[in-house]
């Protein structure tokens, strides 16, 4: 296996007659084997119950491929949309929902959590979110989602019903894994999976000096000049190409049918992004970051998207140009850098928007997934459209996924997951009444709502009186 030893490189693929696999190696193919990850999974037929006919009748329809229909009914057989429209004929065995004066939307799509893989973040024993060591294309959180996790309801309360749950939560380069696409319902994670392998995710190196002055005073220890920073960058990019190199030989090696190939675990895995077989899902932020990973990608014919952006208006028009979606994190945050306008975060999605650039919004998170569509809102007063803002949690980052064929809007043929809503779910006054997830009813109950209803009812607090 190959690492990188000072400067020097070490050789990642050796000769295959006299080539062995080494101990880690070893360690995690047997790992790997008791955990049955091992070669490329077939999807599990979900165990849930999918079935029946539901009808919401007399609402207005936001279909986001196909604008608005007011007064329309929406059918859902055995998971799937069977009709959608004005006049609609609703099946004598359906389970009619009032929709007067409500919504319909698609359900929303958290493009890129941590939800099943982080419960409390102080607490290590319940973050699955990353692994030891920097180079894991053999890991798949499919794995490690924990379906019972309490933030799973919360989102799903407030209408998100499907996400992108990924690998990586601790940052830094490498190669974190393998992020698998879920609804936000089911038993198992197979009652779950939508994607088992929905993208390989990067961790790009970052270009920084770490120096960080205050006040304009004084230069901490542990800085280094921009020289010494880009060295870093460029060697760790160069590590970073050399598992590629390998990835390819590797693949090359088995294509040509010789037994004399030792089976290489994490080879095999990264080898299937290349020539655009999976989504690559690169994590960065800084815009020269940004288009060394553009780089990388053409030299690789990697089917790339950027995770983060937050520097991506640097460089909106190669962006554009060169067909990169950018799932967008928080814009409820600070702006990075010194010299950074204070809108930054809020006007940066109407700016990319503009420019021509997919974009998707997501929380990076397991707690904050239910606040996804108040990030999409938070843009509409700084530039971007609602209606851009809305396609932006739910049509766009199915198209940025690959699964537009299935999910993201209402349209007959794709799997029922909607939101029934008594107004705009961007709008945090909005109640999500009914959401739909495979084309059934899902549990609105949840952790806050509970805890909400406990002390809500509480017992009026009782004030004794003393006379003297």
């Amino acid at each position: 296996m190959t690492r990188r030893s000072g400067n020097t490189p070490v050789n990642i693929l050796a000769n295959t007659t006299n080539h062995r696999i080494d101990t880690m190696v070893k360690s995690i193919v047997a790992t790997a084997a008791v955990l049955g990850t091992l070669g490329v999974a077939v999807p599990v037929q979900a165990a849930a119950q999918e079935g029946g006919t539901f009808a919401v009748q007399g609402a207005t329809i936001h279909t986001v491929s196909d604008g608005v229909i007011d007064e329309g009914t929406i059918v859902i057989r055995d998971g799937r949309i069977i009709a959608v429209g004005s006049d609609v004929e609703v099946p004598a065995d359906a389970e009619i929902i009032d929709g007067e004066g409500k919504h319909v939307f698609p359900g929303m799509i958290d493009s890129f959590s941590s939800l099943g893989l982080t419960e409390i973040g102080a607490v290590a024993v319940t973050n699955d979110a990353s692994e030891l060591g920097r180079w894991n294309p053999h890991l798949n959180a499919h794995t490690a989602i924990h379906p019972a996790s309490e933030h799973i309801p919360v989102a799903r309360a407030n209408g998100i019903t499907h996400t992108m749950t990924a690998p990586g939560g601790g940052g830094g380069s490498g190669i974190q894994g393998q992020a698998t696409l879920i609804h936000l319902d089911g038993w198992t994670v197979e009652e779950m999976e939508i994607e088992k392998t929905a993208a390989m995710v990067l961790g790009w190196p970052t270009l920084s000096t770490s120096f960080r002055a205050f006040a304009g005073f004084g230069r901490p220890a542990g800085g280094r000049s921009f020289r010494q920073a880009q060295e870093r960058f460029d060697e760790q990019v160069a590590e970073m190409d050399e598992w590629f190199v390998a990835a390819d030989h590797y693949r090359q090696a088995v294509a040509s049918g010789s037994s004399r190939v030792p089976r290489n675990i994490q080879l095999e895995h990264l080898s299937r992004v290349l020539d655009r077989g999976m989504k690559v899902i690169v994590r960065a932020n800084g815009w020269r970051e940004i288009e060394s990973a553009i780089e990388f990608a053409e030299k690789w014919n990697l089917d790339l998207v950027i995770a983060g952006g937050t520097g991506a208006r640097e460089i909106a028009g190669t962006l554009a140009e060169k067909n990169v979606p950018v799932i967008l994190g928080p814009v409820q945050r600070l702006p990075q850098g010194e010299d950074t306008a204070y809108d930054d975060p809020n006007t940066l999605p109407g700016v990319l928007h503009d420019a021509g650039v997919e974009i998707a919004f997501a929380t990076f998170n397991s707690a904050d997934s239910r606040t996804l569509p108040y990030e999409a809102a938070n843009s509409v007063s700084w530039g971007l459209t609602k209606d851009a803002a809305l396609e932006a949690v739910t049509l766009a980052p199915a198209r940025v996924l690959g699964v537009d064929d299935r999910l993201g809007s209402l349209e007959v043929g794709k799997v029922g997951n909607l939101i029934v809503t008594d107004g705009d779910p961007l709008e945090i006054t909005t109640e999500i009444e009914w959401v739909f997830i495979k084309g059934v009813p899902s549990d609105l109950d949840n952790k806050h709502r509970s805890l909400w209803e406990k002390y809500d009812n509480r017992p009026a607090r009782r004030v004794t009186t003393t006379t003297t």
